[in-house]
């Protein structure tokens, strides 16, 4: 009888656990192993919920990060050793993954870190109905595998054939959601600039958008990973976009993350657009009346006093999307969330102004944050710059400290939960403490209305701070001031 093999002890040795977005690890602990017993445990979670018939093909694929091509071979070999061909779709961005599966009704598994540094890697893992929820990770986790020997299909050269041919198709449908759904030309006279750097999604956004008519400047397209975060951004890139922004004379400036799922926009001078000012912007634009967001995103969502129906989530688009469901369930007919990153998710079908119908893609998107501001700018007559200012100005900024790990993060926390509100006060030494949320993380607001946000990651060994303010330098400095407080508290 072949070893069996339980999930949860391959997670406890090797460090590749679940964060909020998949399950992510350093490359050199994502041993074929490691990655094909994980792609097991998932089609043998699917297949015990009833939702995964026998032969049902499985969709796979990848970002442009050095390891992403040994881990698909993994990841490829544990689909067929379950009995399930692969439907190798290349690398493509996560999103265009995700619809192709709905799309055919079966799971995919898309090989990407996303932003973070090249040396970690991660499997996201979605059903035939969208990304899978956190009692779906509890259920891969839970799993008994038998692996068997993968000798047949890692060994040799059988390694280099167990993708398969690749299919074109995830790329064409994925673009067609957008041609097929806004006007053609709406961009037309919009000098526009994609920032390329290692995103999988580069090439695509290109096509795109000189498709709906839009005069586009390739930007910093680079050969080596970059590991580009749309919630932290480096201060290379945004002196990159202020001199693209001067020199070109671009209307914007957008790109996305490593597996482009994730927006990044620039204004037309360079400015960045911060993704939970462009997630309520694409909301306002698309005419929601349900909006879910996590409880880390700015607060000008609720003062905007656009949207009906507003439920704050943990940070996580597993979260997102239950409170997207929650909204639905309650009533709400045009349901979408966001995340602080910018990645955009539709539950409900969506009339596009002016244009046609987007159906639900219930995971994080970037073209349609872009779009959604490009054409509102355009539909007003005003520069992004004044787009983004029609919001209440309430400012957001985000930081992280990678001295801390997980471990360390999480004590850190259990010393503020200890702490009474007059002990927190003097600590950080920013007036009396209004509430305190431990939702996620430890959130305090104060009687000055500022606020204050400490959380582990849930993607890399890191302490993330998240500020926010009425003054977007004083909203900065929050978030320093919070790291220093927490560094010498640790």
């Amino acid at each position: 009888m072949a070893e069996r093999v339980a999930v949860s002890q391959l997670m406890d040795e090797s460090g590749v656990t679940f964060g909020t977005s998949g399950a992510r690890g350093l490359v050199t602990a994502m041993t074929d192993t490691v990655c094909a017993a994980y792609t097991r445990a998932f089609l043998q979670h699917l297949k015990a919920q009833g939702s995964l018939a026998p032969g049902t093909p499985v969709a796979l694929a990848g970002d442009l990060r050095p390891s992403t091509p040994q881990i698909m071979q993994a990841v490829a070999a544990g689909v067929r050793s379950a009995g399930h061909p692969v439907d190798y779709l290349g690398l493509v961005p996560s999103p265009a993954v995700a619809l192709h599966g709905l799309e055919n009704g079966y799971p995919a598994v898309m090989v990407t870190g996303s932003h973070i540094p090249k040396d970690r890697n991660g499997m996201k893992f979605t059903t035939a109905c969208g990304e899978i929820t956190k009692a779906d990770e509890a259920g891969m986790r839970s799993q008994l595998v038998e692996l068997g020997s993968l000798e047949p299909w890692l060994g040799g050269k059988a390694r280099a054939h167990v993708l398969g041919d690749t299919n074109p198709l995830a790329s064409q449908r994925y673009l067609a959601r957008y041609v097929d759904a806004f006007p053609k030309d709406c961009l037309k006279g919009c000098q526009l600039g994609v920032y390329g750097h290692s995103a999988v999604g580069r090439d695509l956004l290109v096509e795109l958008y000189e498709a709906l008519g839009a005069r586009v400047q390739r930007l910093g397209f680079s050969a080596e990973f970059i590991p580009v975060d749309t919630e932290a951004i480096r201060p290379e890139d945004l002196k990159l976009a202020t001199g693209w922004a001067r020199e070109q004379r671009l209307d914007a400036i957008v790109s996305t993350d490593g597996d482009s799922d994730r927006p990044l926009v620039f204004d037309e001078m360079g400015n960045f657009v911060r993704g939970d000012l462009a997630g309520i912007l694409t909301a306002r634009f698309l005419g929601a009346d349900g909006v879910a967001a996590p409880v880390s995103c700015n607060g000008a969502l609720e003062l905007s006093r656009r949207f009906r129906s507003i439920r704050r989530t943990k940070i996580g688009s597993p979260f997102v999307i239950e409170g997207m469901r929650a909204l639905a369930s309650e009533g709400a007919e045009r349901v979408v969330g966001y995340e602080a990153n910018g990645g955009f998710l539709q539950h409900s079908p969506l009339e596009v102004p002016l244009g046609g119908a987007l159906m639900p893609l219930p995971t994080r998107d970037a073209i349609i944050v872009h779009l959604s501001l490009l054409l509102d700018a355009r539909a007003r007559g005003i520069p992004l710059s004044t787009l983004v200012a029609t919001l209440p100005r309430r400012f957001t900024a985000s930081a992280r400290d990678t001295s801390f790990q997980t471990a360390d993060s999480r004590a850190l926390l259990e010393s503020l939960a200890s702490l009474p509100p007059g002990g927190l006060a003097l600590l950080f030494d920013l007036g009396p403490v209004a509430s305190i949320s431990q939702l996620d993380g430890f959130r305090m607001t104060f009687e000055s209305g500022e606020v204050l946000h400490l959380r582990p990651s849930g993607n890399a060994p890191e302490l993330r701070c998240y500020a926010e303010a009425d003054d977007d330098a004083r909203a900065g400095e929050l978030v320093q001031h919070g790291l220093a407080r927490a560094r010498a508290l640790a």
